[in-house]
């Protein structure tokens, strides 16, 4: 095997423009190349590997920052470019608690830091954990808003509803822009979820129901291809795709017999429709999830 190349932090950042009022602040998807080392860590297996984005809804002098990316050398690129872009007033709001969502708040320690709760509560019991994981987020800088449930903000002219959904973390929260554009995090992704709580499927998929009720247009993840977030996101299936697989899960979980190793093979129909796009390293997510549903031995 060939080493991989590590890029500085920040250097292969991708600026898109998915959508009027949202720049996306994309990374990684390089074959060969890693952005902190060879050994494995959360920044370069968890996110970069994979794809990762954050986003930012803009209108005249405000924005409203979601999610801080997975350094701060990627969090300063984000707010540089917001105040080239003439933003004035910054605030940020977190999808949920992973270290691929918070490791640049430091950046952003004098704005407002939005989250719900159960995300404040949780970011401060592994503080001392994050703090000196590889990469270390230190200082990890906490929420400094809170909410419940849902909360309604305004950036500019924009209005911004957020809403609280027990999707792949307990602590989700997801963004509902004017038109029916959902800034997703973590509760959508491409071509699967990543399962943090094998335990909370039934959870999950009530909430996957919630959001296929609500009247989406398109949907922005965090996870998910370079080319489809800069084409403006993915239709609402990828609701329906995410059903299907969290499903497959679940019954894996209960008959380990069900359990498809093979990701091209459990999804073909969605690959195949153009829903999902195959990525060959989510195979190794795949196996992971069903690891973690007790299907697969590790």
């Amino acid at each position: 095997m060939h080493p991989s190349a590590i890029a500085p932090l920040g250097s292969t950042l991708r600026i898109l423009r998915p959508a009027p009022h949202v720049v996306a602040f994309y990374d990684g998807r390089l074959p060969g190349v890693r952005a902190w080392s060879e050994a494995p860590n959360w920044l370069d297996d968890g996110a970069y590997a994979l794809g990762i984005c954050s986003f930012a809804v803009v209108d005249g002098t405000e924005a409203l920052v979601y999610d801080t990316h997975i350094s701060l050398a990627h969090a300063r690129i984000i707010r540089r470019t917001l105040e080239q872009a003439g933003v004035r007033h910054m605030r940020v709001v977190l999808s949920h608690w992973h270290d691929d969502h918070v490791a640049g708040n430091g950046v952003f320690a004098d704005c407002e830091i939005i989250a719900n709760r159960l995300t404040a509560e949780i970011l401060a019991a592994h503080r001392a954990q994050m703090e000196s994981a590889t990469p270390p987020i230190r200082p990890l800088i906490l929420p400094n808003r809170l909410f419940e449930d849902r909360l309604t903000l305004t950036v500019g002219s924009v209005p911004v509803d957020l809403r609280q959904m027990d999707i792949h973390s307990r602590d989700g929260t997801v963004a509902l822009l004017p038109g029916g554009l959902l800034l997703a995090g973590d509760t959508l992704e491409d071509p699967i979820t990543y399962v943090d709580e094998p335990d909370r499927l039934p959870q999950h998929l009530e909430g996957l129901a919630e959001m296929a009720r609500w009247p989406l247009t398109r949907i922005l993840p965090n996870h998910g291809a370079e080319a489809v977030i800069a084409a403006g996101g993915y239709g609402p299936e990828l609701i329906g795709a995410t059903q299907r697989y969290v499903a497959a899960l679940r019954l894996a979980r209960t008959d380990p017999r069900t359990a498809v190793p093979d990701l091209r093979t459990l999804m073909a129909p969605q690959f195949a429709a153009g829903t999902l796009g195959y990525f060959a390293p989510y195979e190794a997510v795949h196996r992971g999830n069903l690891v973690a549903v007790g299907a697969l031995t590790a």
